[in-house]
């Protein structure tokens, strides 16, 4: 089980590689309701993975390290974990689908890794990481199924707690869970009465479905690659992550496509702020579904990644 010494070692483990990004106050939130947002794109990947790749690498033997890594994501992980491997000075691969926008791509071959491009769902891509670990005795580092994963995210929590004492709110992006776990884990176990809300995609609603069912529900590949939020097109929650999820979050609420638009223009025109889909899905529920969320005096949204493709932004924009 993750506890919160994990949480604060994986904390001391990261410094010097992660950055504390900042909180920035929402202008638009009124005095006795003030947002801010946790600014993980200004990670040097550009998102929060970095945090839990780094700790898993970073607590690898040396002889585990000799063997190199695999991975398997569809951007993010995949910057994340060829840019910790190369900080720590081992090898990696990384298994990503051809749809996985181009940026996200060159940039993970920038920071070092060996990209191999398969399948077209999360299921194809996990199977093609595990086949080449047992072929090249690779260590796998999962996208989020993974605890040390898990705790790294958590140091999140942890920075927002340190900035903001008062905390009522958070709100959180779900995928596979890695990200809203560690930071349920570390908020919940610090002080219980923040409430903790995460937000999917309609088309990939599967955590939602899963938190009201009182059990794990999968989507079909079909299904969650109809959302434009390519890194929450996760079929279902981790084993390891789903107790975390239903022990610690409070609700889940859902944002459509066009709220998610919306949203990203909003922080890029007003806010200055740039994020991909996934990392604008919680501003659109602050914007559209506030009747959905705790009325609290201090919330805090979580800006979880910003690598978009100028094609994107640009139709976003217009």
């Amino acid at each position: 089980m993750i506890t919160l010494d994990h949480i604060r070692d994986a904390q001391a483990r990261i410094q010097g590689i992660v950055y504390r990004t900042p909180l920035l106050p929402y202008f638009g939130s009124a005095p006795d309701q003030q947002l801010y947002l946790k600014l993980e794109n200004l990670q040097p990947t550009g998102a929060f993975k970095l945090r839990g790749a780094y700790n898993l690498i970073a607590s690898l033997s040396d002889q585990e390290r000799s063997r190199g890594v695999v991975a398997h994501s569809s951007g993010n992980h995949a910057m994340a974990v060829a840019y910790a491997a190369r900080a720590v000075g081992t090898h990696s691969t990384i298994v990503m689908p051809p749809h996985a926008p181009e940026v996200k791509q060159r940039k993970t071959a920038e920071f070092g890794g060996n990209v191999v491009l398969h399948g077209s769902s999360s299921q194809d891509v996990a199977e093609k990481a595990a086949a080449l670990a047992q072929e090249h005795g690779y260590v796998m580092v999962e996208p989020f199924n993974d605890e040390r994963i898990a705790a790294g995210q958590g140091t999140i929590g942890l920075e927002v707690l340190e900035d903001i004492p008062d905390l009522e709110a958070m709100i959180i992006p779900v995928s596979g869970g890695g990200l809203i776990s560690g930071i349920a884990t570390a908020i919940k176990l610090s002080k219980p009465s923040v409430r903790i809300i995460g937000v999917e995609p309609e088309f990939a609603a599967d955590a939602q479905a899963s938190l009201r069912s009182g059990q794990i529900v999968s989507f079909s590949a079909d299904q969650v690659i109809r959302t434009s939020a390519e890194g929450l097109r996760v079929m279902a929650l981790g084993d390891v992550t789903w107790p975390y999820i239903r022990d610690y979050v409070d609700d889940i609420v859902t944002v459509s496509e066009d709220e998610i638009r919306q949203a990203m223009r909003h922080l890029a025109l007003d806010v200055r702020v740039v994020a991909e889909a996934s990392g604008a899905a919680t501003f659109a529920a602050w914007l559209f579904h506030r009747d959905e969320l705790p009325v609290v005096k201090r919330s805090v949204c979580l800006i979880s990644g910003g690598n978009i493709t100028a094609e994107l932004l640009r139709d976003v924009l217009a």
